[in-house]
């Protein structure tokens, strides 16, 4: 990536919490690249939850500027699996683990331009370790593509883009008065969103009108039906009330007005949904 009269910017997401390694990650960043501008997207992504991360990337990085990002939810940090980065087709290039953490932020940045395994050692750190791969790896080698020192050529061999690790897709499937969904992600509000979204919706329910009546059920154990409506946005229903919405991303999602559904739910990650006519 060259370098250009602005300030580059690197974008940063890992699930290291707020103990001190990402500051340590930033310190190496700005050690290399003292003009970066470091852009914290979060450190408190649940604890190797993958999809989690690969979320909140795709989520934000479509409105930061074109650069270079990083991402750290690595489980699976000192095996087999590759230090990898990927350059995009807006410009961008992500650098994180092979691990499907980096795939959907790519395909919402342009798609996957070239993919490339991070291999050449002159750009780590001089020691490195099997256990931090955030300070050793990933982040000497974002700084000094933000810095103009070298090429996303540089970093090591290509990889077919279909050879990179990618998660599995939830989905949603549609029958007539119903969808059947699953929850992909709760966030810091207890709103849980969901796969599918406005075109299941459609299929399910028609031209579904502001305040018609659904019942959403939780599948697993135990098993509960929430009466709810279908609104466009928060406060369509009374302060502590339920509402499915379709949110700022596109997706199908289920909230409390000022409150936490997942809580008063006991609704996690993962469980079963299914939504149909009230």
């Amino acid at each position: 990536m060259q370098r250009t009269e602005r300030r580059p910017v690197i974008g940063f997401l890992t699930d290291f919490g707020l103990d001190g390694a990402a500051a340590t990650c930033r310190g190496v960043m700005l050690s290399i690249c003292p003009d970066a501008q470091i852009v914290d997207i979060g450190h408190t992504i649940r604890k190797y939850a993958i999809r989690d991360g690969a979320f909140l990337l795709r989520f934000a990085l479509p409105y930061f500027p074109v650069g270079v990002h990083v991402g750290v939810v690595d489980p699976g940090v000192g095996t087999q699996r590759r230090p990898i980065g990927i350059s995009t087709g807006r410009g961008d290039i992500l650098i994180g683990p092979d691990n499907g953490l980096l795939v959907p932020p790519a395909d919402a940045l342009g798609g996957i331009q070239e993919a490339r395994e991070l291999a050449n050692r002159d750009l780590w750190l001089p020691t490195t370790t099997s256990t931090f791969h955030g300070r050793d790896i990933f982040a000497p080698v974002a700084a000094r593509l933000a810095n103009g020192d070298a090429s996303f050529g540089e970093v090591g061999p290509a990889i077919e883009a279909d050879a990179l690790t990618r998660l599995p897709e939830p989905l949603a499937t549609v029958s007539e008065g119903a969808i059947d969904t699953v929850v992909t992600y709760v966030d810091s509000f207890g709103n849980v969103r969901l796969a599918g979204g406005a075109e299941e919706l459609r299929a399910a329910f028609g031209n579904i009108e502001e305040g018609a009546t659904l019942a959403v059920e939780f599948g697993g154990a135990p098993p509960l039906v929430e009466p709810t409506i279908y609104g466009s946005t928060f406060g369509a229903v009374p302060v502590g009330a339920s509402v499915v919405y379709v949110d700022s991303l596109g997706n199908l999602a289920m909230a409390d007005n000022q409150g936490n559904l997942a809580v008063r739910l006991g609704i996690g990650h993962d469980r079963p949904v299914r939504i149909s006519r009230g």
